[in-house]
């Protein structure tokens, strides 16, 4: 094999973007490039590693052998070893033997910037490049309104290896059997988006794919990185955009992964105060560190670049925000303020949200952020992180408390089902029932419901009508939508065997309609995180645990009313106070027969009287279905 030729991708601006933590296209230099050098095939290797004092490329074309391939370090100490290797080809399988000068500690590592990995538990790189054609096109020059934070968001999350198995083979699907299977369905349940649980290359199955080792590769658990290509883009063609997790919080310590990559605290905060996270026995990215900042930037630019997601949903933003998150007193130092915000991790996430923004405004970043720090969604000028969303927490869980509990027991705790529109447009909210929440003994959502069957499933028919009415965005976690029975297995697959049976079959029918009303009904998404898109009707009526408001969009005539009662009583004449004169229409009752309902409905048209009540100057008798959500159209 021939040895290593001086050779560089790099120029002298690259170099002083790279050290200024201003160059967020790093993988088109990093990592292993496919070229040709006067006239000879091979590959470009380049990595950083400034502790090293010496750093071969190992791997199957040079039989593993440490020294046979010396890269030459850069003369600008930026830290950068690089060379080009002929003859290499594509399927290469390498990895970087360093030698430190960190008392001559030897690490072996796979490429933080390489485009495909082995298979786990084998963890090398692989020398990967495609010539993928897209024919997303429509979507990509449409896809503004789309994801436009006035357009409906009905997000569907989904974990790859757990959604449905080969059960035959006893194995994954591909990329290519679920860009046939899984697009049909999310196209067919009526969801606008669907968000991907890590799909980074991960070593460990039960992490669910949050620690992750390769940043730059679609794990190979499901093929080929073009194969992931063709998934997203078989989703683009059916209109629905696509959300991907992404974990800049932190990373683990596998061998092989980025912890002490050349002998020393390189990706890694050294001070474990800031660097080590105790409750995922995980490492920490130290944000202070200029080419960090590079790395992981050009990281979220990569997956909106090269494999055209529509939006990031960045995870576990509120243990970067707190140095003193999960620690007690003395296990945190405060910052030059006293305070116990980590600055730097500020600072990033706006550089982050800035650069996401400027270079693809079509797209959405959403905060899984769970505390009060202010304006997570709000814009960098305005003195925010710059988000586009933000997972309404408060929310999640004053309402799963709320539903867990018998209807008889409601009354006493209506502030709880109506705290969040105390602060619902603080923030751009998206409302989450994610897998969070159905782990850990916590049930799965139909788990939780209180009752027999039918008000178990009337129940969550009301939970859901409740949370797609409700100001803000919405994220479900595969299963929800059929009323999967127990809790979320990420080893097995979904229970699709219960729509064998007519409740779950009934209650899938429910979500499809739900989100095909959500999608058409622009009072529902136009103002999502406006006040002047909600306006209680009533909100005290602890005795009858009924709940009524009004959702509006940019026309008035698209108004709607939303009445959910709480309760297994029906109640007949129940009035309402309205804001105009007319008729109401029922255009959605949770409580239909198709769905699974007793079918108590308000199958006439309404009329409004000129009665005040409810601080309205007209109002209007309703019949509210048991544990029901009925919503209105006004008529004139």
């Amino acid at each position: 094999m021939a040895q290593v030729k001086v050779h560089s991708l790099f120029t002298e601006f690259d170099i002083n973007l790279f050290k200024a933590g201003k160059h967020f296209r790093l993988y088109e230099k990093f990592g292993s490039h496919l070229i040709t050098v006067d006239g000879i095939d091979g590959v470009y290797f380049a990595v950083w590693a400034p502790t090293a004092k010496q750093v071969s490329v190992i791997g199957d074309f040079n039989y593993w052998m440490e020294g046979e391939h010396q890269l030459n370090v850069r003369w600008d100490s930026s830290g950068i070893w690089e060379g080009f290797i002929p003859l290499v080809e594509k399927g290469a399988i390498y990895k970087y033997k360093i030698q430190s000068n960190n008392n001559d500690i030897k690490t072996e590592k796979a490429d933080p910037y390489a485009r495909r990995y082995e298979h786990n538990p084998k963890t090398a790189s692989i020398v990967w490049d495609d010539d993928y054609k897209w024919k997303d096109k429509n979507w990509m020059k449409t896809r503004k309104k789309h994801n436009a934070l006035d357009a409906p968001f009905s997000v569907y999350e989904v974990h790859l290896g757990s959604w449905k198995k080969q059960v035959e083979e006893n194995r994954f699907l591909s990329y290519y059997e679920l860009a046939d299977d899984l697009v049909n369905y999310v196209k067919d349940m009526n969801f606008t988006h669907v968000e991907f649980m890590p799909i980074m290359e991960f070593p460990y199955d039960p992490s669910w794919g949050y620690q992750v080792t390769g940043y730059f590769a679609p794990t190979s658990r499901f093929g080929y990185p073009e194969e992931f290509k063709y998934l997203v883009d078989k989703f683009h063609q059916a209109g629905i955009g696509i959300i991907l997790d992404w974990v800049p919080s932190h990373f683990p310590e596998d061998a092989h992964g980025l912890g002490f990559f050349d002998g020393s605290n390189l990706y890694e905060h050294p001070d474990k105060r800031k660097g080590y996270h105790q409750d995922w026995k995980s490492l920490i990215f130290n944000y202070e560190r200029n080419e960090v900042r590079s790395f992981l930037i050009s990281n979220a630019v990569f997956w909106l670049d090269q494999y055209h997601a529509d939006g990031l949903r960045v995870d576990a933003v509120a243990s970067m925000l707190f140095l003193d998150y999960s620690r007690e007193d003395g296990e945190w130092e405060p910052n030059i303020h006293g305070g116990r915000e980590n600055l730097a991790v500020i600072s990033f996430l706006k550089e982050l949200n800035e650069e996401v923004y400027s270079s693809f405004p079509d797209v959405q970043t959403i905060a899984e952020e769970s505390t009060a720090f202010p304006g997570v969604s709000k814009p960098v000028f305005l003195g925010g992180l710059g988000f586009g969303m933000k997972w309404m927490m408060g929310w999640m869980h004053d309402t799963l408390e709320y539903f867990a509990k018998d209807p008889i027991y409601r009354k006493f705790h209506q502030n709880d089902i109506t705290f969040s529109l105390a602060y619902a447009f603080s923030e751009n909210f998206m409302l989450p029932l994610s897998h969070d929440e159905v782990v850990y003994g916590k049930k799965s959502i139909l788990g939780r419901m209180p009752g027999d069957e039918w008000q178990r499933f009337a129940n969550l028919r009301l939970l859901y009508s409740y949370m797609f009415t409700h100001p803000g965005t919405k994220l479900v976690f595969m299963g929800g939508e059929f009323g999967q029975q127990d809790e979320w297995d990420f080893e097995g697959s979904l229970d699709w065997n219960l729509l064998e049976f007519k409740s779950h079959k009934n209650f899938q029918h429910f979500f499809k309609a739900l989100n095909s009303l959500y999608n058409t009904t622009p009072a529902l998404f136009e103002k999502a995180f406006s006040s002047e898109g909600f306006e209680w009707i009533s909100f005290d009526d602890h005795e009858n645990c009924v709940l009524s408001y009004i959702r509006k969009g940019k026309k008035a005539a698209d108004d709607v009313v939303v009445v959910c009662n709480l309760t297994p009583t029906v109640r007949e004449k129940y009035r309402i106070g309205v804001t105009k004169k007319g008729k109401l229409t029922e255009i959605f009752n949770s409580d239909e027969k198709a769905f699974g309902g007793s079918g108590i409905s308000n199958s006439k048209e309404i009329g409004i009287k000129k009665q005040s009540w409810n601080g309205k100057d007209y109002s209007a008798e309703i019949t509210l279905p048991p544990l029901g959500v009925s919503i209105f159209k006004f008529k004139q």
